[in-house]
């Protein structure tokens, strides 16, 4: 297994992150503990999880997936062989924090939750889900607005939650803190006011990231690089459509895309003929697709991690053998040649 610095920490974390949110709507309590021992076996040392999980979110799935992780923590007595990630949610979800923002009784209310579910006294990376200010993820980047907050209102907002964290790192419940779904603006915000107050640094930024979306270049991947805030891909595979399984209408039954309700951004024909244009080249080098994708992902100078997740064994042992492979010259230069015919696939 490949292992790398997250941000300026001590942590040395696996390339290949566990991706939990299946668990506890895809995936049942016994397949995720048969997930996580599998990954261990594997030399990945790096979970990632989220009050919010399991997925599609709902009122009726919120914490299962952390109380899933915690039941294994329970069983298998082996909380220091893992490097736990978890987020508290942004606003706009009515049954989490009754909507509001992330501020410091959110997180303190969150991550005392989350503590109890996963059944630890620490956090190794605790990340904001999404900024108050919302995200161009999620299907926005079309539609994107700057909330008519000031500077002011923003910057106070920052202190009051990275002061919040200092006191959680200073109580020994976070050790490190990350974001997620964040902006360049936003990623130097932080920054900046961490180092001018003497507050937790931003150690990671968890964006999607994938051959069909690759909106971390060019601005936030020389904040990756430089500011030492590398990538955590989530959904390399672009939720799995990458693999094909969802061309020419196909629908899997128990499939994501099957049991979402959601707008689906991905589901569109540009995306669909840029999934055939990388299967196409994984079959002219004789490649897996799913495992080049993820190569690809960790080929970037400005990724920490990929976060994978499967809903079956033979998913979850084909995407973590991909740190096995290294892509060659001549398949880098096919797969450039095919992100300037689809730039942006959705």
């Amino acid at each position: 297994m490949l292992y790398r610095t997250l941000g300026t920490t001590d942590l040395n974390v696996s390339a290949i992150c566990l991706g939990t949110m299946t668990w506890g709507v895809q995936n049942t309590e016994a397949e995720g503990h048969e997930q996580m021992d599998y990954a261990l076996s594997e030399g990945i040392n790096f979970f990632d999880t989220a009050e919010m999980y399991a997925v599609p979110p709902a009122p009726e799935t919120y914490g299962k997936t952390e109380t899933i992780i915690g039941t294994w923590f329970a069983k298998r007595k082996n909380r220091d062989k893992v490097i736990l990630a978890t987020k508290i949610a942004g606003n706009g979800l009515k049954w989490i924090h009754e909507g509001g923002d992330i501020n410091r009784a959110s997180i303190v209310s969150s991550v005392e939750g989350s503590l109890k579910r996963l059944q630890t006294d620490y956090i190794d990376l605790y990340q904001f889900h999404w900024p108050n200010r919302g995200s161009y993820h999620f299907g926005q980047f079309w539609n994107q607005k700057i909330k008519s907050s000031s500077n002011e209102q923003e910057t106070q907002n920052f202190l009051e939650c990275l002061e919040t964290l200092k006191e959680l790192i200073a109580a020994g419940k976070i050790r490190h803190f990350g974001l997620s779904n964040e902006t360049a603006w936003g990623t130097m915000q932080y920054l900046r006011l961490s180092e001018q107050h003497h507050l937790p640094r931003v150690q990671s930024i968890q964006n999607e990231y994938s051959l069909m979306y690759r909106l971390h270049e060019p601005d936030l991947m020389e904040i990756s690089v430089r500011e030492k805030v590398g990538l955590l891909a989530w959904s390399p595979l672009a939720s799995g459509m990458i693999t094909g399984k969802y061309a020419n209408g196909a629908r899997p039954q128990g499939s994501r895309w099957t049991l979402s309700s959601r707008f689906n951004q991905r589901d569109m024909p540009q995306a669909h003929a840029a999934v055939a244009r990388y299967l196409e080249i994984a079959k002219k080098h004789n490649l897996d697709v799913a495992q080049m994708a993820i190569a690809f992902v960790l080929s970037r100078p400005f990724t920490t991690a990929a976060i994978i997740g499967a809903t079956n064994m033979e998913q979850l042992k084909n995407n973590v053998a991909a740190h096995q492979l290294t892509l060659t010259k001549e398949v880098l230069e096919d797969i450039a040649a095919a992100r300037r015919d689809f730039p942006i696939p959705f």
